[in-house]
């Protein structure tokens, strides 16, 4: 009882609750979990080898050593057609730890930052945990797919609003920001004076021919206020390795610098180093990532899209289906009725914020046989069961 509040009162994770009650079944397939089922390829834990070998095993640069943020810069010189700038990049212990920093940046206590919903729920999380509020801007499905009213967004904003927090392609919707939305987003931020948290972890896992997600990058100017937060997990298979980044403008290199000292104090070089060889060399296994997903995308829509019972929009980015079933609108109960009764571990949707009830989110990035068998029980289940 003379505990935080803030941290008593957080919130459990909605995904992990079904994850542990399922976890130890026998021939479940589980995609409940946002990554994928492929190791790290060798060629990159052989150079976290190498540098264990070689004894760098000791304190390290805050801000990430050099040759990585060096690496970083030239990534994305290629993608995103920025200048080459190493000190725009800041190593970071993960995805996660970037958002924990760059919300501790913008917004502190009575603050109010906004997050279009459904969205992975860390987001929300790290915006409470430091004392602000985040404030849900419910997106709707329609014909079009999942869409951010724009006027709703505006309408959210307060005089205690700092942010505006946007993750496209977005987990779990699979929605993808235009560059017209973009540009709105933008404007908005620009009018109200906010800052904007761009969360593009997905930006690489598009389809139907795109090469990327649109990004913040192709219509911001350089006095923009825009935090980047990314992660070495999903395009590099290196969910359990707990590396990320934030791009920021120089200026805050300090602030930054000293948000990782009183946190984790760096990432560990030899993880660094593994980073800085998947950024180099890794584009063939991203290529091989995109492609896997794609094939469980096209299987899980073709298939559960034909039995007439379930509702979504396609997914243009990420690597997730957000279904909705026909006369099942307690998610959380049919997810743990598909552990039971279908042996398919499905996450679900009040997980995810408002808008999220009566939703399920399942991972399609895993092996071709395991969507293939996953989507045939799902079927056999949704037409017995209806």
């Amino acid at each position: 009882d003379r505990a935080s509040p803030t941290a008593v009162n957080g919130a459990e994770s909605g995904i992990v609750g079904v994850f542990n009650y399922g976890r130890h079944r026998e021939g479940l397939i589980p995609l409940w979990v946002g990554e994928g089922d492929l190791p790290t390829p060798d060629f990159i834990c052989a150079a976290a080898d190498r540098s264990l070998k070689a004894g760098e095993t000791f304190y390290t640069y805050q801000r990430g050593i050099p040759d990585l943020r060096a690496a970083l810069a030239r990534y994305h010189a290629r993608h995103y057609g920025i200048a080459d700038d190493p000190e725009r990049f800041f190593v970071v212990g993960s995805g996660m730890q970037a958002i924990q920093i760059a919300v501790a940046m913008v917004a502190g206590h009575g603050d109010e930052v906004i997050v279009p919903t459904p969205a992975w729920p860390n987001s929300a999380a790290a915006v409470e945990v430091h004392g602000a509020k985040a404030v849900d801007v419910v997106m709707t499905l329609g014909n079009d797919g999942w869409t951010l009213d724009l006027e709703r967004l505006e309408a959210a904003v307060t005089p205690r609003t700092r942010a505006l927090f946007i993750n496209s392609p977005s987990n779990p919707t699979g929605w993808t920001a235009s560059l017209a939305d973009l540009t709105a987003i933008l404007a908005l931020a620009r009018r109200h004076g906010l800052w904007i948290v761009s969360d593009e972890v997905y930006g690489r896992f598009v389809y139907d021919g795109a090469v990327r997600a649109p990004s913040f990058h192709d219509v911001a100017a350089p006095e923009d206020r825009i935090l980047y937060v990314n992660t070495f997990s999903k395009n590099w298979a290196m969910t359990g390795w707990r590396i990320g980044w934030i791009e920021a403008d120089p200026s805050l290199g300090q602030v930054i610098e000293n948000l990782v000292q009183y946190s984790t104090s760096g990432v560990p070089t030899f993880v660094q180093r593994a980073a800085v060889v998947a950024l180099d060399e890794g584009e063939d296994f991203v290529a091989r990532q995109i492609a896997r997903a794609d094939l469980g995308r096209r299987t899980v829509v073709d298939g559960l899209g034909g039995t007439g019972r379930v509702r979504f929009a396609r997914p243009t980015g990420a690597f997730y289906l957000y279904l909705a079933v026909d006369g099942e609108p307690d998610d959380q109960a049919l997810a743990y009725r598909l552990v039971d009764e279908v042996a398919v571990g499905l996450a679900p949707g009040r997980a995810f914020g408002a808008g999220g009830e009566g939703y399920l989110r399942l991972c399609f990035a895993r092996s071709p046989d395991a969507i293939a068998e996953a989507t045939e029980r799902l079927v056999r289940w949704l037409r017995k069961a209806g």
